[in-house]
């Protein structure tokens, strides 16, 4: 922000953008790894990915960032997102949400990993040669995936459409994909928001406040995989629904956090659980889905539609922020029902699955 001289909601676009693209993506990428093509789609992915970031190293324009980070580095996620996702997927099914929250915490080393480069390289090297070494390391591990990674499942060659709106008919799909919606509108708004927060509002320096960045991503991690480990126990939907609902409370909880310790203490227990969320999401949604060759389609085009929370959450949680004099309590409250909102309509999603199921809608079952 200092760099660009933009206020936080401005450059919360970019970010935001990114993300939008990685889930934006689904509905086309799912399609084409059902059908067969998963090597063309990381190939392209990859590319695109790693042209982002050494662009964005000869950035010194807001503009000029849009297009290298958001943009470019957005479309490669988009690419690489649900055809991995869905080709991981492919090979469980007892385990399946343990697969997902181990798979979900690599993202936890590049969370502690990259930050960790940019606090020790910026000031030694400066902005341009800190991204490009990130872009080798990306360039690196990508390569090592990519020859591991293959598709499991038998393509599915038959035509159809990229966005079936017929799947939409089962509500069961339908309230779930409207309950991710409401839980990526505000999933990220503590990942772009919470340095700026101890910095404006409990006075913390610049490399302290990154500290909590990592602390955020390393309680991710156990996050993630913990409630894989107990959603193959007690259901994937069961449990998001779980994480959704207590995520909200301790976002909401964030309000009365005014001491540096608070903050700490916070940042732990939300990371946690937050992990629980965003790992939990494709599991639940291939636990609903009845034929396996349609997994790709049915994640794409839940990703399609939770990528337009994700392009917006962050900027209305800063526009909140301005409007309020630098304020963060609207923003927080936001984000606090947005999620709790979310845990409705993943019971409803539940309930009408379990009703056709000849159960009712407090039955202890595994779904």
């Amino acid at each position: 922000m200092t760099l660009l001289d933009r206020p936080p909601d401005d450059v919360s676009w970019i970010g935001s953008m990114e993300v939008f693209f990685l889930f934006f993506l689904g509905f086309f990428t799912g399609r084409l790894t059902d059908a067969g093509y998963f090597r063309h789609l990381y190939v392209a992915g990859s590319l695109l990915l790693c042209l982002g970031v050494f662009m964005a190293s000869l950035c010194s324009q807001y503009w000029q960032f849009l297009l290298a980070q958001g943009i470019c580095i957005g479309l490669g996620n988009g690419l690489l997102f649900t055809p991995c996702m869905t080709i991981a997927g492919s090979y469980f099914k007892k385990k399946r949400s343990l697969a997902f929250g181990i798979i979900s915490a690599g993202s936890v080393t590049g969370g502690l990993v990259f930050p960790s480069m940019v606090r020790q390289l910026l000031p030694r090297i400066g902005l341009p040669w800190t991204l490009r070494a990130i872009g080798f390391i990306q360039l690196g591990t990508l390569i090592i995936a990519g020859i591991f990674l293959q598709s499991h499942a038998q393509p599915r060659h038959s035509s159809g459409p990229l966005f079936n709106l017929g799947t939409f008919k089962k509500l069961e799909y339908t309230f779930y994909v409207i309950g991710a919606f409401m839980a990526f509108w505000s999933s990220f708004f503590a990942y772009q928001y919470i340095a700026t927060f101890s910095r404006d509002i409990l006075g913390l320096s610049y490399p302290s406040s990154l500290d909590l960045i990592l602390i955020l991503g390393g309680a991710g991690g156990p996050g993630r995989v913990i409630p894989g480990y107990f959603g193959d126990k007690v259901g994937p939907v069961n449990l998001y629904l779980f994480c959704t609902l207590v995520t909200g409370v301790i976002t909401f909880c964030w309000a009365a956090v005014h001491t540096v310790s608070g903050m700490y203490a916070w940042t732990v227990f939300y990371g946690i659980t937050i992990g629980g969320v965003q790992s939990l999401f494709p599991a639940g949604l291939l636990s609903l889905a009845d034929d396996p060759k349609e997994q790709g389609t049915r994640i794409g085009m839940a990703c399609t539609v939770v990528s337009f929370a994700t392009l917006t959450g962050a900027p209305i949680c800063g526009a909140i922020i301005r409007t309020q004099g630098g304020e963060y309590i609207g923003a927080q409250v936001f984000a606090s029902l947005s999620l709790v909102t979310a845990s409705i309509f993943l019971f409803l999603a539940r309930w009408i699955r379990l009703r056709d199921l000849g159960y009712g809608a407090f039955a202890a079952v595994r779904l």
